[in-house]
């Protein structure tokens, strides 16, 4: 086709041409528009859903107020209801633990008197035994950590004499009301003392010297400057018989417990009392108690100095006193004192305890389970004891 033929064609197809741009034009503000309205519909859903959001946070903010405002009534309300319940179980405790008036213990000199001076007849004499107990502790076979129960100073035990499994927990070194749990179960699972029933004593205790004997409770109060071993029956929770300890200008009986005057421990052979006395400040006290009367059998004075000493406890007539630091470290038996002259200290085991928290406030000896109840700091302990006989030693 010759160039004057294109010429010619030209005007025919410019009208198509720009039809064809038209259209295209049309097509693409089509697509822009409907781009512009999905961009507005976008704006006005988000503006929506942060409408949404903004109320919907608002009232989460709402509802959570609401809630801490009813969890704080629910704790009053809680707070109070304890207290209630506590109240009412004082109030039981009173109902169930009063007991008829003690009678008030008049000291009789005459009588304290020739205690005193039958006690020193016989002190320092060789003691007869009662059993034919020849066992002596070779040393410490395990420990076992119970739990974290009451202040750092207090004694836990149960029955030396009897065959109940019942744990006494005494908190503190001056109170008046001591826990008992029914069985180890109790006292070691739970923390609360609400599984524990409570005895109400006539006098409050000092000290952590005190002792649950063949259903009794023997333990220590202070009266001016003078000190009563008051028997206790824990059944019908009464005063069976009182005694002021017939000791002159007593002291602290252990260097690192001031609390104690008198250390009430039983063996194998029966009572036993650990004391000072200004009259010998440096070293122990040791008396031999007849648990019906309160009577002092009889007496001795020990070589075991009291500086430094923590507690003590007899096994099978023997005094074994338990030292430590100041500053708590190991704790030691390294004093002896066999009353009937079988053990020589010499050749008593100086028995070591394995460190622990920090120094022990009581360590009470179970002639039925061989077995020590120790207070540390809080943490009440079972020291299980590997035992030789005294010859063998």
């Amino acid at each position: 086709m010759g160039p004057w033929r294109c010429l010619l064609l030209l005007p025919l197809l410019a009208p198509a041409l720009r039809a064809q741009q038209q259209q295209f034009m049309e097509y693409v503000e089509r697509r822009i528009t409907l781009l512009e309205e999905r961009i507005s519909q976008w704006h006005d859903q988000s503006s929506r859903y942060s409408t949404e959001l903004r109320d919907f946070k608002n009232q989460v903010l709402g509802m959570l107020e609401a809630a801490e405002k009813e969890r704080e009534a629910m704790r009053a309300e809680a707070e109070s209801a304890a207290v209630r319940v506590d109240r009412l179980e004082r109030e039981v405790d009173y109902l169930e633990t009063q007991n008829p008036a003690p009678p008030c213990v008049e000291v009789d000199e005459t009588l304290m008197d020739k205690q005193v001076a039958t006690a020193k007849q016989r002190k320092n004499e060789k003691y007869t035994k009662l059993t034919d107990c020849s066992d002596t502790i070779a040393s410490v076979r395990a420990m076992k950590i119970l739990k974290r129960f009451g202040s750092a100073s207090g004694l836990w035990t149960k029955d030396a004499a009897g065959s109940s499994e019942k744990i006494y927990v005494f908190d503190g070194t001056a109170n008046d009301t001591v826990y008992v749990f029914p069985r180890m179960r109790e006292f070691t699972l739970f923390s609360a003392t609400r599984k524990a029933a409570r005895v109400k004593l006539p006098y409050p205790w000092v000290g952590t010297g005190h002792l649950v004997y063949d259903g009794h409770l023997y333990y220590i109060r202070q009266q001016g400057p003078s000190f009563q071993v008051i028997k206790f029956n824990l059944a019908n929770k009464t005063v069976v018989d009182s005694s002021v300890f017939p000791a002159e200008e007593q002291i602290p009986v252990f260097g690192l417990n001031p609390s104690t005057y008198i250390e009430v421990s039983a063996d194998e052979e029966g009572l036993w009392a650990v004391y000072a006395t200004k009259e010998d400040e440096k070293n122990m006290c040791l008396a031999k108690l007849d648990p019906g009367s309160l009577d002092i059998e009889q007496m001795w004075d020990t070589p075991c100095p009291r500086e430094n000493a923590e507690g003590a406890f007899v096994v099978c007539g023997a005094l074994h006193v338990v030292y430590n630091t100041r500053l708590p470290s190991r704790a030691r038996v390294q004093c002896v004192f066999d009353v009937s002259g079988t053990l020589a200290p010499e050749d008593a085991s100086l028995v070591y305890f394995p460190k622990r928290y920090g120094s022990h406030a009581s360590l009470k000896y179970s002639p039925r389970e061989r077995q020590i109840y120790a207070w540390d700091d809080g943490y009440q302990i079972i020291y299980r004891m590997e035992m030789k006989k005294k010859l063998e030693v």
